[in-house]
């Protein structure tokens, strides 16, 4: 079931990060097919016990469970952020042709 095989990881990154540079990366190094970015979201959190708000970016990553510890690695390695958002959901149906072309882009 390649389904099962397939997973969306998501971080963020910070308003006037570069995007673009930080998802060639990733799809360069084969840890992604594809990442698509959204930028200008307004996150509201607590850190360290005080209230923020940041104008964010966020980073939809689809890959592989094979490739994902490495993912989350690099992505770590990357970020500027202390502690990176790092989320990952499964993928529980697809097109089959579309699921096939990410395992395919994350064999390295």
């Amino acid at each position: 079931m390649k389904d099962a095989e397939c997973v969306i990881a998501w971080t963020t990154l910070p308003a006037d990060g570069d995007a673009v540079a930080f998802a060639r990366t990733l799809v360069e190094e084969h840890l992604a097919a594809c990442v698509s970015t959204y930028p200008h979201v307004e996150s509201v959190y607590r850190w360290r016990g005080k209230m923020e708000q940041a104008c964010e970016q966020v980073l939809l990553i689809k890959t592989t469970i094979a490739r994902l510890e490495r993912l989350r690695e690099r992505v770590c390695q990357l970020h500027p952020d202390e502690v990176p958002e790092f989320l990952v959901v499964p993928v529980i149906a697809g097109n089959a042709s579309y699921l096939n072309w990410i395992i395919e882009s994350t064999t390295s």
